[in-house]
């Protein structure tokens, strides 16, 4: 059955190992099936809920699409474009946030993470957020959102909302009520530096996780430094618990080398870390090297990266505009 997918990443700058284990690989394979229709959005609406450098943002929205692109996305396959060009999203997500109910976004756990304890100094952008996440989605009649962990809850609220608003206007099925595509395993990397917290930008120690624009020889002084423990590699899976730096960094092999962490564990079986590292190490130039060579390469061609989306924009606002238009109509506008 085909599959009308659609998904976002944020404009953050520096996208690292985990943004491609976590997603991008999942949306390189997602658009290589023919019967798929992909939509890929850089998300910029949503990463101005944190205060951004205005030239930065820039240049990260087509650092954004030159990894897309790097990593395997066609994009005369799929639509390639940023959020903020399309006005639906926008306009979407204001009449969405008059169906969503408050008590919803109250339970979103992202947002009590992300705001901290000094809620009060968050932005409202941040509170409310879901709800454009849920405008992105339901604009596309997505059938499929490929989502990690920590999307669930989102995802759970767009359909809430889509089912609400069906309902309040008794018009069935108008906004379709998207399925989750959930990446079981190795959605989500730690760090190297800690196998407690999740791979990140904003972490201060740049040992901590791989960059896609890393070097031959910056991953390998990476892997080399990766926090282990004293014991040797794990001889089943039963001895791997509890032991999260080992965990995070068998999975990276696992997913790296298109296999089950079973059939890694095996492979590596009572060897010493050093051993383990440097196959890892090699296996990491063979499948990043590639894409950091080609983003730098693209990133060089400003012209060619807005011209992608420029194409995407016009493809993607052609759907949005005539969903909204009768999303405006139903609600009497």
């Amino acid at each position: 059955m085909s599959k009308k997918i659609f998904s976002g990443v944020q404009p953050t700058g520096n996208l690292h190992l985990g943004n491609y284990l976590g997603a991008i690989k999942n949306f390189v394979k997602l658009s290589d099936d023919d019967s798929n229709e992909c939509i890929f959005c850089v998300v910029d609406l949503h990463a101005i809920t944190v205060k951004q450098n205005p030239r930065e943002l820039k240049k990260n929205i087509r650092e954004t699409v030159a990894t897309f692109i790097a990593s395997g996305i066609d994009p005369k396959k799929s639509i390639i474009f940023n959020q903020s060009s399309v006005a639906a999203h926008a306009e979407g997500a204001w009449i969405l946030s008059c169906i969503a109910r408050m008590g919803w976004l109250n339970r979103m756990t992202q947002f009590k993470e992300k705001a901290g304890k000094d809620k009060e100094k968050a932005s409202i952008g941040l509170y409310s957020y879901p709800i454009l996440m849920a405008s992105d989605i339901l604009l596309y009649d997505a059938t499929h959102v490929p989502v990690g962990d920590d999307q669930k809850q989102h995802l759970e609220l767009c359909r809430d909302i889509a089912q609400k608003f069906n309902k309040d206007f008794e018009i069935d099925d108008f906004l379709k009520v998207p399925e989750p595509l959930i990446q079981k395993e190795f959605s989500r990397i730690m760090s190297l530096k800690d196998g407690s917290k999740k791979m990140s930008k904003s972490d201060t120690s740049d040992l901590s996780r791989i960059n896609l624009t890393d070097d031959k020889d910056q991953i390998i002084n990476k892997i080399k430094k990766a926090k282990t423990d004293p014991l040797s590699m794990p001889k089943d899976i039963k001895e791997l618990e509890g032991r999260l730096e080992a965990q995070n960094l068998l999975g990276i092999y696992s997913s790296l080398d298109n296999s089950n962490l079973e059939t890694s564990i095996n492979k590596f079986s009572g060897k010493n870390f050093s051993e383990f590292k440097q196959q890892l190490s090699e296996l990491l130039i063979d499948r990043i090297l590639p894409i950091s060579e080609e983003i730098k390469k693209l990133l060089q061609d400003h012209n060619y990266l807005d011209s992608i989306l420029l194409d995407g924009v016009e493809k993607a606002d052609k759907i949005a505009s005539k969903k909204i238009k009768n999303l405006k109509e139903i609600v009497g506008f």
